[in-house]
């Protein structure tokens, strides 16, 4: 399978929809009149299988590989959702699947990874794109990469499909961003078909790759990763994520962790839906925004350890 860079597109959204609709979940658009925002939804994308919105991406990039290429199988690098996303797609299609993951990925992502028999490589972060490199060289895998690849981020737009199908009138949509796969696919999405809509991405200032990146004009590797977001964590973002970004996103904003640990407590107490901390930056970024309602904010992940939301909601 190739693709190229063009290949991000309404288009390739529609079709990707199309492609991935018998194995995911349309999840749910929520009013989240109880966090205190005039006309709020929260799309619950972590009620998604495996607990995230990176299913969509990889099951979009696998349906479209060749047999040779699901022979040979599939490795990527993931902080634990795209790797348990991608490990649970591959088994679904009988394909051997190996998972570069950072050393200090959350036990229960590592579990749920090797609950869908893919095989674990645990790296120090600094290592981590290279010994992907080396892995993928040495076993002749195909990459699919958690957001520097035209299939994954039309997989991820069908987000923004799924927020224009139960709210047209949408005006602004605010999103996590990591290495910006979920954000450039869902500003093409809603850009596309509603311009007049507002994008904004949530970043957390201890890994502000996408913000860095932006501000110097190319993509700016982080030398330091320190957040609670271990979801929003990429060392660095890439070529194609920031034209995207750049092109189609109004907005791109840095929250603090403490910021995003009490939006966590928020939804929880308010919408009664458990994110992980990544999850909770959408609903974290609202504070200072001029907001233009109806908003939708992204949930985009629930794969938390327990005992860590245990001390974060103040439980025994």
């Amino acid at each position: 399978m190739v693709l190229q860079a063009e290949s991000v597109s309404l288009v390739q959204i529609e079709a990707a929809a199309e492609r991935i609709r018998p194995y995911i979940l349309p999840t749910p658009l929520l009013p989240g009149d109880n966090l205190g925002y005039q006309d709020l939804w929260l799309k619950a994308e972590s009620l998604q299988r495996t607990g995230s919105f990176k299913v969509r991406g990889a099951f979009n990039a696998l349906i479209q590989l060749g047999p040779e290429e699901r022979r040979r199988g599939v490795i990527t690098l993931s902080a634990g959702n795209h790797g348990q996303a991608l490990a649970y797609a591959a088994q679904r299609f009988g394909i051997p699947c190996v998972v570069v993951v950072r050393e200090d990925a959350p036990r229960t992502k590592l579990d749920a990874i090797t609950r869908y028999a893919a095989e674990l490589v645990l790296v120090p972060v600094a290592s981590w794109q290279q010994r992907l490199e080396e892995e993928q060289l040495r076993r002749g895998s195909y990459l699919v990469h958690p957001f520097d690849d035209p299939a994954v981020i039309n997989g991820q737009g069908t987000v923004g499909l799924e927020i224009l199908a139960a709210l047209p009138e949408v005006r602004t949509v605010v999103v996590p961003v990591g290495g910006g796969g979920l954000i450039a696919g869902v500003a093409v999405a809603i850009k596309s078909r509603r311009p007049q809509a507002r994008v904004i991405g949530i970043e957390p200032e201890g890994a502000s790759v996408v913000s860095n990146s932006l501000a110097a004009g190319r993509p700016v590797p982080l030398q330091r990763i320190e957040t609670v977001a271990d979801g929003l964590a990429p060392p660095y973002t890439r070529p194609l994520n920031l034209a995207l970004v750049k092109e189609y996103v109004d907005e791109v904003r840095t929250v603090s962790d403490s910021a995003i640990i009490d939006a966590l407590r928020a939804v929880a107490g308010g919408s009664r839906l458990i994110v992980e901390p990544a999850g909770a930056a959408a609903v974290a970024g609202l504070a200072g925004l001029d907001l233009n309602p109806p908003v939708v904010a992204i949930l985009t992940g629930a794969n938390v350890d327990q005992h860590q939301l245990g001390r974060w909601l103040g439980m025994p």
